[in-house]
């Protein structure tokens, strides 16, 4: 499954503007992404893709040295089962 870097998103699909899966944050400051949105199609659901844009989201925070605001629900719970995540979790 490729995902995809879009504009302040991570995405599946052909097209970054009607994606069939993505994950959108918002930079806040310069050390700061909230997520505010996930969205599965329901094609894809079931084959755990919303687990793996936010693993990418999480990838991307370490790489660049982000911390992570979880606001979207699909993200918050996916912090709370992972506590491995704890690194890039803003506090």
């Amino acid at each position: 499954m490729d995902i995809k870097r879009g504009e302040n998103k991570f995405y599946i699909g052909e097209d970054a503007g009607h994606p069939d899966a993505e994950i959108h944050y918002v930079p806040t400051g310069a050390t700061r992404i909230i997520v505010d949105h996930t969205h599965v199609s329901d094609e894809l659901r079931g084959q755990r893709v919303g687990e793996k844009l936010v693993m990418k989201v999480i990838e991307f925070a370490r790489e660049e040295n982000l911390l992570v605001v979880p606001l979207c629900p699909f993200t918050k719970h996916q912090f709370e089962v992972h506590p491995e995540y704890a690194d890039v979790l803003a506090k």
